[in-house]
């Protein structure tokens, strides 16, 4: 792996990974310096020290305070769902990505996305709907609130070019996340931007995040019909 393109955290976190699970640096090894990680991929050390705070939370290293990092002996085996950049989710499949921004205001919080932030009181964040695309054809309606408090830099980014899921992912760094999965019955907006009958039945990818006790983005990933998850171990 070389430095020629920029590495983000999760790209750091998943050579690692790799690492890990084809035995490059086995049970009980201790890992190169974060330093040295950093120069061996051409990233920034806080790239580095990002990945690996994810490995240790997943269970698979063990970092102690001027220890080093290790390997565990017995790591913890669990599922883990990934925040995916839709544009590689879609290209990963062999299909060519679109995206369209359907609307971008500066919105009051209504109380399901306040009860999401555990927040007490309504604020103005941004709200922003757009439709991601797989060979045409609807792929992921996406509606998301961006605490711009928080996240002050997504106001200058171009919406239109790059979609808020890309640019959250790559430059904004969280530390707890909330996931949940549930159906919902196509209707309204979720039934024209995915071209699919009323009624039928969609899945929801609801993801929040926050950066110590800040908010960051909370947002409803409708999927088309026909969508697959996967789980990486």
């Amino acid at each position: 792996m070389t430095g020629q393109t920029r590495l983000s955290w999760t790209d750091v976190r998943d050579e690692i990974r790799a690492r890990i699970l084809n035995r490059t640096y086995a049970p009980g090894d201790k890992l190169p310096r974060d330093e040295d990680i950093a120069l061996e991929l051409g990233c920034a050390r806080t790239t580095v020290h990002r990945a690996m705070q994810e490995l240790s939370q997943t269970g698979l290293v063990e970092r102690k305070r001027k220890g080093g990092t290790q390997v565990k002996i017995d790591p913890v085996t669990r599922a883990t769902f990934d925040i995916p950049i839709t544009r590689r989710e879609v290209e990963q499949r062999g299909s060519k990505y679109d995206y369209q921004l359907i609307s971008r205001s500066l919105d009051d919080t209504p109380l399901s996305v306040m009860a999401r932030f555990g927040i007490q009181q309504t604020v103005q964040m941004l709200h922003v709907k757009a439709l991601h695309l797989a060979d045409n054809r609807p792929y992921i309606f996406e509606d998301r609130w961006v605490d711009t408090r928080s996240t002050p830099d997504i106001l200058n980014v171009d919406l239109k070019v790059e979609s808020a899921n890309e640019w959250l992912v790559r430059n904004k760094p969280y530390s707890r996340v909330d996931v949940r999965f549930f159906a919902m019955n196509a209707e309204g907006e979720s039934a024209e931007h995915l071209s699919t009958k009323a009624g039928d039945a969609l899945l929801v990818i609801e993801r929040t995040t926050w950066i110590g006790q800040d908010p960051i983005t909370s947002v409803q990933a409708v999927a088309a019909p026909g969508y697959q998850l996967s789980a990486v171990n």
